[in-house]
C-alpha cells in the first residue's frame, strides 16, 4: 500500500516540475517568440537582458521532470519516447540552438541577425512542439504488451495541432506580459498592447481545446460532465474567467504584475484541467500511475534525493527572481 501512495507522490512531484517549468520557461520561450515584433536593436537588447540572470536556470525543471519520468515511472517513459520521439527531439534540438543563439548574437554585429531569427526560430519551434507533445499525449498513446503500439506518425494530428498553436499564442502572451512588467517606455508600451489580442486568442485556443479534448476519449468526457469530478470541472472554466477578467483590466489600468499573474493563472488552472482530465492514468487511455511506476527501492532512493535537491532548486531560483527583480536598465546587461 506504501508503494501504491508513493508512485502517486511520485507524480505529483513530476507534475510539479512540469508546471513550474511551464511557469517559469514559458515567458522566456514568449520573448524569443515575440522577437520580430521589436522595432530596434536596442530594443531587442533589453528584451532579452530581462531574462539573462534566468534563462538558463528555468529548464531545470525540464530536466527534473524528464529525469524522474525516466528514473521512476520506466514504463511510461519507455512507451512515450518512441510515440512523441519526432517532436522531443525537435523541442530538444531547438532549444539547444536557441541557446546558442542566445550567446552569440551578443558576440558578432556581422550575423547579429541571423542569430536574432536563430533565437526566434528555436523558440517558436520548441514552443510548438511541447503542444503538440501534450496534444499527443491527451489523444491516447496506442500500447500493446507493455510496448507502443502506434505509428511514426501518430503524434500528427489536428488535435495536436491545436494544442501546439494554443501554446505558442499562450507563451507569446505569458512573453509580453513579462516584458511588461520588466520594462518600460515604448516597449513596454507596445507589449502591452500585443498583450490584448494574444489574450483574446489564447482565451480562444482555450475554449477550443476544452470543447474537443472529452472528443479524444469517453473517458474524459465523464471526468469532465459527470457528478463529483464534474464539480472541479465547472469550477475551472469560472476561475479561467477571472482570470481572464483580471489580465483585461490589468492591461487596461496600466498595470504591471497583476498582467503577468493572471496570465500565468490561465495556463495553471489549464493544467489543473489536463489533470483532471488524467488522473489517475499516466499514459492515456490505459496506463495508470501504479502501473507505470518502477520497484518500490528505486521510488524510495529516489525520493530521498529529490525531497533534499527540489527544496535547493527553489530557494536559489527564489533569490535569483529577487536579486533582479525590478525595471530593465537599458544601459546595463548581458554582454
Amino acid at each position: 500500500m506504501f508503494g501504491f501512495e508513493l508512485s502517486f507522490l511520485w507524480a505529483g512531484i513530476i507534475a510539479f516540475a512540469v508546471l513550474t517549468y511551464v511557469v517559469l520557461d514559458g515567458f522566456d520561450l514568449g520573448i524569443g517568440i515575440l522577437f520580430p515584433a521589436a522595432k530596434t536593436e536596442g530594443e531587442r537588447d533589453v528584451m532579452m537582458n530581462s531574462v539573462a540572470p534566468i534563462w538558463d536556470g528555468n529548464e531545470t525543471w525540464l530536466v527534473l521532470g524528464g529525469g524522474g519520468l525516466f528514473a521512476v515511472f520506466p514504463l511510461a517513459y519507455a512507451i512515450v519516447m518512441p510515440a512523441l520521439y519526432a517532436p522531443i527531439v525537435a523541442m530538444l534540438l531547438a532549444l539547444i540552438f536557441r541557446g546558442v543563439a542566445f550567446e552569440y548574437r551578443w558576440r558578432t554585429a556581422r550575423w547579429k541577425r541571423v542569430w536574432d531569427w536563430g533565437f526566434f526560430g528555436g523558440s517558436f519551434v520548441a514552443a510548438l512542439c511541447q503542444g503538440i507533445a501534450l496534444g499527443a499525449l491527451v489523444q491516447g498513446i496506442a500500447v500493446e504488451d507493455r510496448a507502443y503500439a502506434g505509428g511514426n506518425w501518430d503524434w500528427l494530428t489536428p488535435f495536436s495541432l491545436l494544442t501546439g498553436s494554443a501554446v505558442v499564442i499562450g507563451y507569446a502572451l505569458l512573453g509580453a506580459t513579462w516584458l511588461n512588467l520588466k520594462l518600460t517606455g515604448r516597449i513596454q508600451a507596445h507589449m502591452r498592447q500585443l498583450a490584448l489580442p494574444l489574450g483574446a486568442a489564447t482565451l480562444v485556443f482555450l475554449i477550443l481545446v476544452s470543447v474537443f479534448t472529452p472528443m479524444q476519449d469517453p473517458i474524459y468526457w465523464e471526468r469532465w460532465f459527470t457528478l463529483p469530478s464534474a464539480l472541479f470541472s465547472y469550477a475551472v472554466p469560472a476561475l479561467v474567467l477571472a482570470a481572464a477578467y483580471g489580465l483585461w483590466t490589468g492591461l487596461r489600468h496600466g498595470k504591471d504584475l497583476r498582467p503577468f499573474l493572471c496570465a500565468q493563472a490561465l495556463f495553471v488552472l489549464a493544467f489543473i484541467g489536463i489533470g483532471i482530465s488524467f488522473y489517475p492514468m499516466m499514459v492515456p487511455p490505459e496506463l495508470t500511475i501504479a502501473q507505470a511506476a518502477a520497484p518500490d527501492s528505486s521510488l524510495k532512493f529516489a525520493l530521498v534525493g529529490t525531497l533534499f535537491l527540489v527544496p535547493i532548486i527553489l530557494a536559489y531560483t527564489a533569490y535569483a527572481y529577487w536579486v533582479f527583480r525590478g525595471k530593465i536598465d537599458p544601459d546595463e546587461g548581458y554582454h
